[in-house]
């Protein structure tokens, strides 16, 4: 029925060309009962069911469904059945011919024909070799493979179970299933199909015609009609996943619009030498125009932004009297001194990496390499009011990768950073500890490791019970007074920093082995509209 009709309306017709419910009602006003298979050879097997249950569901017929396996000629069986077997036509050749040279039978009879029937004449005992040729042995012969395979087309069943395999594994016959129907009148039986009523109406109460409508049945075992809704994407219920964990340990989410930021805030800054190879073509994306970007300067959208973040936050911060006493205006201008001096001559308490510092490498654009751009840009923002707090961020960043089932040129990074006084290494494997614990990930290792920004720094490894192997699951460290000093943060302030990459947990969570089946082009759009949602700390 037409969605959304209202009163008496007739049962639409289920094709342009035929009525086949009229045809069915038709033929068993004739005949008690009538069989698919016979009576409507040419329709398919969905059409006809299709149309029974069309009329079963009113009660107007009734059917039976049988169930059978029929033995179907290939191709190359159908030209046997018409021509003769291969074998046969090799002996027909010879018959004809009285000697054939070998190498010419092919061209007579065809490669295929040659291939096989040359060796079936042969164990028929048809032909024989004489030299290079083939000469006759039987004046008359039975092509009993013609004769068994017109039986099958006929029959479309052989009972010899031994005599169809071996048909099968020759590719001259398949076995199908078949489903045939049996009907009969059902008891609402009637030649045409009654105008049917799909709502009832105040004029129809009014009136009292209800009393003698025909209503429309319920069909409950039709499937509705499939809905073209929106669907979050995997990664996206991860990430909110790890921001629920992150807001249950009081942080504050970072603002991360900045998809393009200046190699002072993506490298300098972070205490990264402008000779490190991260920062050579092959590793990162350079921004061509604009040729560079200006120098650190107030950033009045973005500060508001994380304004409104940390007022929204259930971490208190400093009080308002203290933020007021601690409270000092930030100097963009001696910042970008003291890190053209911890780089070029060495400064607060480091001998630097001592090299001619280049302003314009610091000014040339980036497609950021990883957020903690932004996290230096936040740490810079908390030395006007230095005070303990925590934030994260979870967002795209880019890297000049060679593209392959666990790399892309572009992904999600996870990272956290801890500010406070008298943090310490143990402290910082405590707090991984419990942060991958809501994850389902426990007893962590941790193994020293180099990053140019942390000092002590440590990869992390968790044991994955469904893989059943240690993984690297992310990094960490504590954040070098080369890094912190030169924003104006107190000597004895320590920061925390932590980072994992967002695809690896949605693959492991989702049983995705190709990164690229995951984010991309290649991404199957049923796929992600059908995945449930997860929960990190369950398996």
């Amino acid at each position: 029925m037409a969605g959304g009709t209202r009163g008496p309306v007739p049962v639409p017709l289920e094709s342009q060309d035929r009525n086949l419910t009229q045809e069915i009602l038709d033929l068993l006003d004739t005949k008690p009962t009538l069989q698919s298979s016979d009576d409507f050879p040419a329709i398919s097997q969905a059409e006809i069911k299709a149309a029974l249950d069309r009329l079963a569901s009113r009660s107007m017929v009734e059917y039976q469904s049988h169930d059978s396996e029929q033995a179907i000629l290939t191709p190359e069986a159908e030209s046997i059945v018409a021509e003769g077997s291969h074998e046969y036509k090799v002996w027909d050749a010879v018959r004809q011919a009285g000697k054939i040279p070998i190498k010419e039978l092919p061209k007579i009879v065809g490669t295929d024909t040659a291939k096989v029937g040359q060796g079936n004449a042969f164990k028929n005992k048809w032909v024989k070799k004489d030299g290079d040729s083939l000469v006759l042995v039987a004046d008359e012969v039975k092509d009993s493979t013609r004769e068994l395979l017109r039986g099958i087309q006929e029959t479309k069943t052989l009972s010899d179970a031994k005599v169809l395999n071996d048909l099968k594994k020759r590719k001259l016959v398949t076995v199908g299933k078949v489903i045939t129907y049996t009907v009969s009148k059902g008891p609402k039986y009637a030649k045409e199909i009654p105008v049917e009523v799909t709502d009832l109406t105040a004029e129809m109460i009014a009136s009292g015609a209800w009393e003698s409508a025909n209503f429309k049945p319920y069909n409950f075992n039709a499937l509705g009609a499939s809905q073209d809704a929106g669907a979050l994407h995997p990664l996206m219920k991860v990430r909110q996943e790890f921001r629920n964990i992150f807001f249950s340990q009081g942080f504050v989410e970072m603002p991360t619009s900045h998809f393009v930021d200046s190699g002072f805030w993506n490298f300098d800054a972070l205490f990264v030498p402008q000779q490190h190879p991260a920062r050579d073509m092959q590793d990162t994306f350079f921004i061509s125009d604009p040729p560079k970007a200006d120098k650190p300067r107030a950033d009045p959208d973005t500060e508001a932004t994380l304004s409104a973040m940390e007022a929204g936050s259930r971490r208190l911060f400093a009080s308002p009297d203290k933020q007021s006493e601690q409270t000092k205006p930030r100097d963009y201008e001696q910042y970008w001194k003291n890190i053209k001096e911890v780089h070029q001559e060495g400064g607060f308490g480091s001998r630097g990496y001592r090299y001619p510092w280049s302003e314009d490498e610091s000014l040339r654009l980036v497609l950021r390499t990883h957020t903690t751009a932004v996290s230096t840009w936040v740490l810079h923002r908390l030395s006007e009011d230095p005070r303990p707090a925590r934030y994260f961020s979870i967002d795209r960043v880019f890297r000049n990768e060679t593209v392959d089932a666990t790399h892309l040129a572009e992904f999600h990074q996870i990272e956290g950073v801890i500010a406070d006084f008298g943090l310490t290494l143990g402290g910082l494997m405590r707090f991984l500890e419990d942060f991958f614990a809501k994850m389902g990930l426990e007893n962590l290792r941790f193994k020293p490791a180099y990053n140019p920004y942390t000092e002590p720094s440590m990869e992390i490894f968790g044991f994955h019970k469904g893989l059943n192997r240690w993984l690297e699951i992310g990094n960490s460290g504590m954040f070098r007074p080369e890094m912190l000093e030169p924003m104006g943060l107190p000597k004895d302030m320590r920061v925390y920093g932590f980072g994992l990459s967002l695809e690896r947990p949605t693959m492991m969570k989702y049983g995705v082995s190709n990164i690229r089946e995951l984010l991309g082009h290649k991404c199957d759009l049923n796929w992600i509209k059908a995945q449930p949602a997860v929960r990190l700390d369950k398996d």
